[in-house]
């Protein structure tokens, strides 16, 4: 009789490899769907630097490095060129107004001078000559004008005597007429005369007057020439220090050229450059504080420049009220510029971070402190001290500031 033979139940030895590699799969699955794919790194605690989110007030400032300058600085110019012949002071030394400071020669201004002098003399003696010459003509316009006016005196007298004969038929009718266009033309000569004189004495007086003039001009030619022998000696002016003098003796100077500067001792100024981060912010009027031996000083900003070099710009500061008793130009100082008032702001400190960040990304430790991850945040304002956040950061949160140049672009730091 024929046996069934039962089918066994359940997994045998040879079905194991298959439950095995649908078990991997299973959990490659997982892994793909649920795990975390980010970028990872080992670091050592040693090596970070970390700091804390605190919630506080932030002090709008930032900090500055100037140089103390005088408030003003006058260029040392001469206004006529020549050799040097001598320096009167040197650098350093306090001048006033009107001090000569350096002493010039110019032969060719010498030559200029006595060519004008001589021309000069030249148009005054031509004038002279000219004056006499019209005195005379004068003298004889008038003397002719004498004789032509007694010339008509006679000749209306003999008319007014041959026309009384001539009445009485004691001259003849010839003789009369004669007499009368003999008057007639004496009276039209002297006419002409009349207004020939007239018209020759306002000739005379307007180029007398333009002579005059002439002569006068050159006068005061000669005399701004003389003038310009007497700025052969440069001077000072304003009151102040010589700052510099950069000429040697036998020098050639041209005119106008800067051979030294005066600078006005009366009040000084900070000098400072400002990242062109807060070139927007900055204004005239706006103020800073720096403290020396103690005591603290305050400053205003009197000017901004407008021009960006190297990523900064400049500005000048004055002082409000008292200034340091010691100040020294080019002295450092420390200032602290107030772009506006203190506000409760969440507070990251500053660190090298930024340089690679810039601002848009930081690494967050979890609250055990293994591990650190990197989060997009957003700053706004900053100071000496503190970045003001936000958004991305919550006060109590550590993170990493130190710089991360050799992280790449990990998202995940493990730290030992």
């Amino acid at each position: 009789m024929d046996r069934i033979i039962e089918k066994k139940r359940g997994l045998r030895p040879k079905h194991w490899p298959y439950v095995a590699l649908a078990v991997a799969a299973l959990a490659l699955l997982a892994w793909m769907v649920f795990g975390n794919h980010a970028s990872t790194m080992r670091v050592e605690r040693e090596t970070l630097t970390l700091g804390h989110v605190t919630r506080g007030e932030f002090n709008d400032y930032v900090r500055l490095s100037g140089q103390a300058a005088p408030i003003q600085v006058v260029q040392v110019s001469p206004e006529e060129g020549g050799i040097v012949r001598e320096r009167v002071v040197e650098e350093g030394a306090r001048v006033k107004q009107g001090d000569v400071i350096l002493r010039l020669s110019n032969s060719n201004l010498d030559l200029q001078i006595l060519n004008a002098e001589a021309e000069l003399a030249e148009k005054q003696n031509l004038l002279r000559n000219t004056q006499v010459a019209m005195q005379q003509d004068l003298l004889n316009n008038r003397t002719e004008q004498a004789t032509l006016d007694m010339d008509i005196q006679r000749k209306q007298r003999t008319y007014r005597q041959k026309e009384r004969l001539y009445r009485e038929r004691l001259i003849s009718e010839e003789e009369y007429q004669q007499s009368r266009e003999d008057y007639e033309l004496a009276r039209k000569k002297h006419g002409l005369i009349t207004r020939r004189l007239l018209q020759d004495s306002v000739y005379r007086s307007v180029q007398m007057d333009q002579m005059e003039d002439n002569l006068e001009n050159m006068r005061r030619n000669v005399l701004l020439i003389r003038d310009r022998r007497n700025k052969l000696e440069v001077r000072a002016t304003i009151d102040g220090e010589l700052g510099l003098l950069d000429v040697a003796l036998g020098q050639n100077i041209q005119a106008g050229a800067m051979v030294g500067q005066i600078n006005d001792l009366s009040g000084f100024k900070i000098e400072a450059r400002v990242d062109e981060h807060y070139i927007d912010r900055v204004r005239t009027g706006l103020t800073a504080t720096f403290s020396r031996e103690g005591k603290e000083y305050t400053l205003q900003v009197r000017k901004v420049y407008p021009e960006v070099r190297q990523g900064k710009f400049r500005i000048d500061l004055v002082f409000r009220g008292d200034r340091p008793e010691n100040i020294r130009i080019g002295q450092t100082y420390y200032v602290n510029l107030e772009l506006g008032r203190p506000e409760q702001a969440v507070l990251l400190p500053r660190g090298s971070f930024f340089q690679t960040t810039g601002g848009n990304w930081i690494y967050v430790l979890d609250k055990q402190g293994g591990k650190a991850y990197r989060r997009p945040i957003r700053i706004g304002r900053q100071n000496a001290q503190f970045y003001e956040v936000l958004d991305g950061l919550e006060p109590g949160e550590q993170v990493i500031i130190s710089g991360y140049e050799a992280y790449g672009d990990n998202e995940v730091l493990r730290i030992r």
